[in-house]
């Protein structure tokens, strides 16, 4: 039974694949009717505390099955993006629509903060111009398949859209500004003295089991990694929706506070969490009354200028560099957030 339990996927994938997606939905529907009832059941008088725990209960599940659920998508898709591939398709592309290509193919690809030093490297090697490179390398991060999905479940496709539009229009003008400024000089000297190799795209041969075998890889690897983070900030998000006074958060982070912007980005290019761990305090923060471009602005400096990536990258770039690339970007957030508290 086992034996036969295993190669049901291999020989069977759409059926797999169409029952899979099926209890997915039925167990993303019954969350809050039983985060509703469990809250209940432990008797907890009104106010911060029940309000605390049913939004734990409801939102650790929702965000999990969200999590594995894009993770499984995403890794299918990541399954055609190789890094050969990727280099290939970047190579010789020249700045203005090489940005928008290299954009886009940032939030598809299955590369983070780690892989960044690699990546540089084959990217220099290939010929990819360097404000092409960055703007790679700075929608990779921000425009997180695992956060668009999580705000697409969480807020709607509006606040999901913004999302996508303005972690897109950072990294494409980011990416040209840098590249507008020539700035290869402050590349470390053995990058840049590197012999240019040509990229091949490669061959791709996997069938559909093969891919959704990738994608539960991915599951395993990615989700088995982030989760605590995800709880903590399920956690934190608990404590702000139960106890924080919508008064107070709307003081510091509202639409009147002028200098929450700033102070939003200040406070988030030095920490480091990961997408799953950011949004469920996003949640709360816009639940108490903070504005949306400041809760914008908080998210995507936390997740695109990560103090690791930093670090890594100081390995290929000269100190100059980083802290352009730091400012660039940091400064295209503040105008977001500053943009949408005024519009919306």
């Amino acid at each position: 039974m086992a034996t036969v339990t295993l190669r049901w996927p291999r020989r069977h994938p759409r059926v797999f694949l169409a029952v899979g997606v099926l209890t997915w939905l039925v167990l993303y529907n019954v969350l809050a009717p039983i985060s509703r009832s469990l809250t209940k059941l432990l008797a907890l008088p009104d106010g911060g505390l029940a309000d605390a725990v049913q939004f734990f209960l409801y939102d650790t599940p929702k965000v999990l099955l969200l999590l594995a659920g894009v993770v499984f998508v995403m890794g299918m898709v990541n399954s055609y993006f190789t890094p050969d591939r990727t280099r290939a398709l970047l190579a010789g592309r020249r700045e203005g629509l090489g940005n928008i290509l290299a954009a886009t193919l940032g939030i598809v690809t299955p590369f983070c903060s780690c892989s960044a030093v690699p990546l540089f490297i084959g990217f220099v090697q290939a010929g990819v111009p360097l404000g092409v490179t960055f703007s790679f390398l700075i929608a990779a991060p921000m425009v997180n398949e695992v956060a668009l999905v999580l705000l697409l479940g969480l807020f709607g496709w509006q606040i999901a859209l913004l999302y996508l539009v303005l972690g897109l229009a950072i990294a494409i003008v980011s990416g040209w500004v840098i590249g507008r400024l020539r700035m290869e000089k402050h590349l470390e000297d053995w990058v840049r003295d590197m012999p240019q190799v040509r990229a091949k795209a490669g061959s791709d041969s996997m069938n559909l089991a093969e891919r959704m075998g990738a994608g539960r890889e991915s599951v395993r690897n990615i989700v088995g990694k982030v989760w605590p983070y995800v709880v903590v900030g399920i956690a934190v998000g608990a404590a702000i929706h139960g106890w924080v006074p919508e008064e107070f958060m709307a003081g510091i982070m509202g639409r009147e506070a002028w200098w929450s912007v700033p102070l939003a980005v200040l406070i988030g290019v030095p920490m480091y969490a990961n997408a799953a761990g950011i949004i469920p305090v996003v949640e709360a923060l816009l639940a108490k009354g903070a504005a949306l471009g400041t809760v914008l602005a908080f998210m995507m400096s936390v997740i695109a200028l990560s103090a690791p990536e930093m670090i890594i990258l100081r390995k290929v770039l000269k100190p100059r560099l980083i802290a352009v690339f730091a400012g660039v970007v940091a400064t295209g957030i503040l105008i977001v957030g500053l943009v949408f508290n005024q519009l919306l």
